[in-house]
């Protein structure tokens, strides 16, 4: 069984853990969606009615850290998304995270998709994709699957919510988002999941040397 390690990063909503998730199943490679351990963190924080820029409240909330705090179902609401990007400005926060990452990664090769794969957890991942496609797209998408799940959005505020994370995440002084160099970009702006699967594809058979 091949060991690669793909890393793909990007914002959110940019369908990167779609792309990863398909291209994980195909290759037979384990996945793992390491924004919701950040996620799962800020949601730990906001349990105990706690500000998840505490960087304190922050840190012992990451090495508190449960397989189950994973499996909740309040992970991808606008407050997750605020909090998690919060505790993910936390350098304790990052270094708690960091190990179990590269546990998950070393054991069997993985797809890992997230904001700092490719800079950070795996600099020298086998392959590297950053996935990003334009604010408005990434707002409409994360609207649609709100409205999906019934929960009551407005798209303008769904959009300034994304741009807003945009900000934090590119300025944060943590392993801030950023490409990595020889990191292939895919911008799903136009494209549907089928589209940016098979971008994805040609890039790993190329790499790899699969027919």
């Amino acid at each position: 069984m091949s060991r690669w390690i793909i890393a793909i990063d990007g914002p959110a909503a940019a369908g990167k853990g779609t792309l990863a998730r398909r291209l994980a199943a195909y290759l037979r490679l384990p996945y793992l969606d390491t924004g919701l351990l950040y996620r799962a963190v800020g949601r730990r924080v906001l349990d105990r009615d706690e500000s998840p820029t505490d960087a304190a409240a922050a840190e012992c909330a990451a090495l508190a850290l449960q397989p189950e705090d994973m499996e909740r179902t309040d992970l991808r609401d606008p407050a997750a998304d605020a909090a998690a990007s919060a505790v993910a400005d936390v350098r304790g926060v990052r270094a708690a995270l960091l190990d179990f990452q590269r546990r998950f990664g070393a054991e069997r090769g993985a797809v890992l998709d997230g904001r700092d794969i490719g800079t950070v957890i795996f600099p020298n991942a086998d392959l590297k994709l950053f996935v990003t496609a334009s604010p408005e797209a990434r707002a409409h998408r994360r609207w649609l699957e709100l409205r999906g799940r019934g929960l009551g959005a407005d798209l303008l505020d769904v959009e300034r919510d994304i741009r807003a994370r945009d900000a934090r995440d590119i300025a944060r002084t943590a392993s801030p988002l950023v490409p990595a160099a020889d990191a292939i970009p895919i911008d799903t702006t136009t494209l549907d999941a089928d589209a940016a699967f098979a971008v994805a594809l040609r890039a790993a058979r190329s790499r790899f040397g699969l027919e």
